[in-house]
């Protein structure tokens, strides 16, 4: 394989973070992730590897491969693990071990025509993170939130977006928010009504608002909006659906103290769609 391919395949993974499949937007999420932090860049890049490398070793389905869809929940693992872990030796293992999985999820899902979005990536994170948590092997770094008096528009909406690849500063979020503009307008524009009706919801529930500042309640909302985007209005009332409804879940289980990763994104997104689906179902048989 030549390594222009290669490296395409892995910007492709990168793209995919996001649901995209553009170059030159997993050159610019990558760009974003490097500039706020190198480490976290870093295991992007060994994630992305790592999950394609398994694909290809196992022989998986090639156009998948090529389309970056076996690097992308790879890269998250290396996000969340480095963001939760730092990167050390220990983390760097179970980034590589969470990878692979990620990869193996993804193929089962894929095989069983599940629409995947990004739980391989949650399912194998949260396994890597019980398995370093339970055996002690690397203290969980906690972001403390900073105390919030005023609402912080702009940067809460640009967090929504660079939150989505862990990253919590306002330039990165603006850097990605370009990448995904340059792959689709319509995502783009999905994605800013995801952040912003994150935003909105979590004001009018009174939500704690060091986390609406933070963007915690605006990521999922932009994933949910990119994979349910359309030009249709049914897309729009399905996206806004599945954004209201993963802002009460991630509150939901951040109340829980559980560690959401795109969870919520994922579940809502599977909702909505289930339900649409069934009444789609209905209205056929009606008629």
């Amino acid at each position: 394989m030549a390594i222009k391919h290669f490296a395409e395949i892995i910007l492709r993974g990168i793209s995919q973070i996001f649901l995209l499949n553009n170059v030159i937007t997993g050159i610019l999420f990558l760009a974003g992730a490097f500039y706020n932090s190198w480490p976290i860049g870093i295991g992007a890049v060994i994630g992305v590897l790592t999950g394609t490398l398994t694909a290809m070793v196992l022989k998986y389905k090639r156009e998948d491969i090529n389309q970056g869809l076996y690097g992308y929940n790879g890269a998250l693992v290396g996000l969340a693990t480095v963001y939760f872990f730092g990167f050390s030796m220990p983390s760097v293992i179970a980034l590589f071990f969470g990878a692979i999985l990620s990869s193996i999820i993804m193929h089962f899902m894929i095989s069983r025509k599940l629409p995947p979005f990004t739980a391989p990536f949650i399912i194998s994170t949260w396994i890597v993170m019980a398995i370093i948590l339970t055996c002690k092997i690397i203290p969980l770094q906690s972001a403390q939130l900073p105390n919030a008096g005023n609402l912080e528009i702009i940067p809460a909406l640009s967090r929504g977006i660079g939150q989505v690849m862990f990253q919590e500063n306002i330039f990165t979020g603006i850097i990605l928010f370009i990448g995904i503009l340059v792959c689709s307008r319509i995502s783009a524009s999905y994605a800013l009504l995801g952040t912003g009706i994150g935003v909105v919801v979590a004001c009018v529930c009174s939500f704690p608002l060091s986390m609406i500042n933070a963007g915690l309640f605006g990521f999922n909302g932009v994933l949910c909006g990119i994979a349910l985007s359309g030009k249709k209005w049914h897309h729009v009332i399905l996206a806004i659906a599945s954004i209201v409804v993963s802002v009460f879940i991630m509150f939901g289980m951040s109340r829980l103290g559980i560690i959401t990763l795109t969870a919520p994104f994922v579940i809502s997104t599977w909702l909505i769609l289930l339900l649409s689906n069934a009444l789609r179902s209905r209205l056929r048989s009606a008629t």
